[in-house]
C-alpha cells in the first residue's frame, strides 16, 4: 500500500502508526539535511513525544542546500513526508510510520525558500545532519574563510550558498522584524559540535556583518550534543523490507534497536520536552561524546578501511572475520581505552562490548563503503585525536598507525583481490594521488598537513606507520594485522 496520510488507517496492524492527527501539528525547527539518519533519529524522538500528545507545534520542516536534496524532497512530499522506520533486532523486525515532519522547503541555488522558512517566527529550533566535514574547518580545526563557498556567501549574502549563510541571513531578518533568534542545533559526529556550529556561523556573519555577528554571538544558542544510532542507508533490500510489511515507501529507513541522544540544555527560543522520551540532558555533553566518537566511530573505521581492502561488503561482516575482530578488540582495549573517561552507568570497556554487540548485528546491512565513506574527515576527526593524546601519554598506538597505513592503502584506488575502489572521499584524486606515490615513499602520504597537520613530523609514529605500509603492500593485509595481534 503506498504510503500517505489517506492509507494510513488501513496499514496493516502489525505496523505501529501515529496516535496523532497530522492536521494538529504546526511547525517549530527546520532541519537541514534530511538524511536517513535524522529521520531514524531526532525526528523519532519527536515523533514519540508528539505519540504521547506532546510538543505538537514543535514538527519538522526539511531542508537541504544541495541540488541533490530535491529529489528526496519529491519523494518526502509525494508520501506526506510520513517515513516507514524498521528496527532491525536479531530477535525480530519490526515498522512503525512516524509523522513529525509535515513539509521540506523547496531546494534553491540561493536558498531563498530556506531563509524564508528559518525567518518564521514560529521556528524556534534549526537542527542539521551535514557531515563531519560540512562545517568548514582547517586542519587545525579553525574556520576556513577561503573555501569557495564560504568566499561566495561572503560576495552575495543575500542569495548564499551555504546553509550557515541561509541561517545568518535568516537571523537578520528575524533580528529586524523582533522575531528574535532561534538556537541552532548541530546534530552531527563532531566532538564539540556545537562550538564548531558556533564558530561557522558567527566566523561567516564576522565577514559579512560584524554587528550582526555580535548578536548573534550573544543571543543565539548553540548546544554541543552527541547522537547515536547505526542508520544504513536504502536500497533495493530495504524497500523490499518495507514492502514485506506491506508498505510502498520510496524512502523507508532502517536501523538498529539502539539509540542514544545527549543534549546541553541551551536552547535560546524553548524545546520539546525531548526528556520525556529518553533524551538525556546534561552539562557534561563531551564525557558522552568522547566515548562515543572514540570508542564507536574511531572503531567503525578500524574495521571498515581493512574490510574494504578485503572485499568484505558489511560491517557484521568484518566483525565475522577473525583477525578484523581480534584488530578491534585489541586496538580499542589497548590503545583507546586508556584515553576514555566513564560515563553515569557507563564504564569504556563495558561500552566497547556494546558496540561489539552492536557491529557483529547481522541484521543491519550497513556497508563498509558507506562507514568508510569521507575517510579525510573521519580519520582526521576520530582517529587522529587519539594518536596525539597517545604520543604525548607514551602509551601504544601502533594498531592506529596500522589503521592508517590500511587507509593508505585503501586510497590506492583497489582492493587486495584486485577490484575498483570507487571514489569515496571528497578529496578522492588527491588521496589517491599520494596513496599511489606512498607505495614507493610512505612520507608522501604523511605530507599531506591538511589533515595529519604536524603529526606526520613525528618520529614515532611515522616510523611504525611507515613499517605498515610497507608490509601491507609487500605482504597484504591479513599479514600486516596478524603481526600486529601476534605483537
Amino acid at each position: 500500500m503506498k504510503l500517505n496520510l489517506e492509507n494510513l488507517p488501513n496499514l496493516p496492524e502489525r505496523v505501529r502508526t501515529p496516535s496523532y492527527d497530522h492536521a494538529d501539528l504546526s511547525a517549530g525547527i527546520v532541519h537541514i539535511g534530511l538524511g536517513n539518519f535524522h529521520r531514524g533519529h531526532q525526528a523519532w524522538y519527536l515523533h514519540r513525544l508528539m505519540d504521547e500528545g506532546r510538543a505538537l507545534d514543535w514538527a519538522i520542516i526539511g531542508a537541504g542546500v544541495r541540488p541533490a536534496d530535491a529529489k528526496q524532497r519529491e519523494q518526502l512530499l509525494a508520501q506526506d513526508c510520513l517515513t516507514t522506520l524498521i528496527e532491525l533486532d536479531p530477535s525480530g523486525k519490526s515498522a512503525e510510520v512516524t509523522g513529525s515532519m509535515i513539509g521540506f522547503a523547496p531546494v534553491e541555488p540561493d536558498n531563498a525558500a530556506l531563509i524564508t522558512q528559518m525567518a518564521d517566527p514560529s521556528i524556534r529550533i534549526v537542527s542539521l545532519t551535514v557531515t563531519e566535514g560540512g562545517y568548514y574547518q582547517t586542519a587545525a580545526g579553525g574556520f576556513d574563510t577561503e573555501h569557495a563557498d564560504i568566499q561566495h556567501d561572503v560576495a552575495e549574502p543575500e542569495a548564499p550558498r551555504t546553509a550557515f549563510g541561509a541561517m545568518i541571513t535568516a537571523l537578520r531578518l528575524r533580528r529586524a522584524d523582533g522575531a528574535g533568534p532561534f538556537t541552532c542545533l548541530s546534530c552531527d559526529n563532531l566532538q564539540g559540535n556545537g562550538d564548531i556550529l558556533r564558530q561557522t556561523v558567527v566566523g561567516l556573519a564576522e565577514l559579512t556583518d560584524p554587528e550582526l555577528a555580535v548578536w548573534i554571538g550573544q543571543h543565539v544558542t548553540f548546544p554541543n550534543s552527541m547522537v547515536d544510532c547505526i542508520v544504513p542507508a536504502t536500497g533495493p533490500t530495504e524497500l523490499a523490507l518495507a514492502r514485506s510489511f506491506g508498505i510502498d515507501d520510496m524512502v523507508p529507513v532502517t536501523h538498529e534497536n539502539f539509540r542514544q541522544w545527549v543534549i546541553e540544555d541551551k536552547f535560546c527560543a524553548g524545546r520539546p520536552d525531548w526528556e520525556q522520551v529518553g533524551v538525556t540532558f546534561t552539562d557534561e555533553v563531551h564525557v558522552f561524546e568522547a566515548m562515543k566518537l572514540r570508542l564507536l566511530n574511531a572503531g567503525h573505521q578500524i574495521i571498515a578501511t581493512p574490510g574494504e581492502l578485503l572485499s568484505i561488503d558489511t560491517i557484521a561482516g568484518t566483525m565475522a572475520h577473525p583477525l578484523i575482530r581480534d584488530l578491534f578488540h585489541k586496538i580499542e582495549t589497548v590503545e583507546i581505552v586508556p584515553h576514555v573517561a566513564a560515563v553515569p552507568g557507563m564504564e569504556p570497556s563495558a561500552y566497547v562490548a556494546l558496540i561489539s554487540a552492536r557491529f557483529a548485528n547481522p541484521e543491519i546491512r550497513d556497508t563498509t563503503r558507506r562507514v568508510a565513506f569521507d575517510g579525510s574527515s573521519r580519520h582526521a576527526g576520530f582517529l587522529h585525536p587519539i594518536i596525539r593524546d597517545a604520543l604525548a601519554a607514551g602509551t601504544p598506538m601502533n594498531g592506529l598507525a596500522l589503521v592508517e597505513a590500511l587507509w593508505a592503502r585503501m586510497c590506492a584506488g583497489n582492493r587486495e583481490d584486485g577490484s575498483v575502489i570507487e571514489p569515496n572521499d571528497p578529496f578522492w584524486d588527491s588521496l589517491s594521488t599520494h596513496a599511489i606515490a606512498a607505495k614507493d615513499d610512505p612520507a608522501v602520504w604523511l605530507s599531506q598537513d591538511q589533515f595529519y597537520g604536524d603529526l606526520g613530523q613525528n618520529a614515532r609514529f611515522a616510523t611504525s606507520f611507515t613499517g605498515w605500509l610497507r608490509m601491507i603492500w609487500d605482504d597484504g593485509s591479513n599479514a600486516a594485522i596478524e603481526t600486529y595481534l601476534k605483537s
